[in-house]
């Protein structure tokens, strides 16, 4: 796992093995931020990265200058992986929260100019996370939401769907309000 662009560019990322993670692939993450750095300005942006894991998504955030970045985990060992890490690179933007992702999204008062949310592939409700996420309020106007989740799963149908890019067994959905 890589940082691909931004002030960390290059720089590997080293998850210890254990982790209960599937991370992002680098060819499928650096596909999403070639569509990204197209439709987001990134510096001094809000960001929510939804099942952070190893933080994959959450450090090429920070590397590319996002004004805050919270990256949410029900795992205490990934959050604790993505606090140590982000102390030992600088990056003091991240702010972790153990937490279950459901609970944090009925709970937070924050919104969000980007948010990420790579679920467990088999988790029920992925279908309708997007439309969870959005009807919470949590995606500022303007804002973009991308759900990762299998090609062979569909997702619901949501007014605010703006297009699936399939990267293999991989697909994310973009959503913008």
């Amino acid at each position: 796992m890589r940082i691909i662009g931004g002030k960390l560019a290059g720089l590997r990322l080293n998850p210890p093995q254990n982790l209960p993670v599937r991370p992002t692939t680098d060819i499928a993450k650096e596909a999403l931020f070639n569509i990204l750095n197209n439709r987001i300005d990134f510096e001094d942006k809000t960001c929510l990265d939804l099942f952070a894991g190893t933080g994959n998504i959450t450090f090429e955030l920070a590397s590319r200058g996002v004004a805050s970045v919270d990256a949410v985990d029900l795992h205490g060992k990934c959050v604790f992986y993505i606090s140590e890490t982000a102390k030992k690179l600088g990056v003091t933007q991240v702010k972790t929260r153990k937490a279950d992702v459901f609970k944090y999204i009925k709970a937070t008062k924050n919104s969000y100019d980007f948010i990420f949310a790579d679920p467990p592939y088999d988790i029920g409700l992925l279908p309708q996370l997007a439309e969870f996420i959005l009807n919470q309020g949590l995606l500022n106007p303007g804002g973009i939401l991308v759900v990762e989740h299998p090609s062979a799963r569909k997702l619901v149908e949501n007014p605010y769907f703006v297009e699936t890019r399939v990267y293999g067994n991989s697909s994310f959905s973009f959503y913008t309000i």
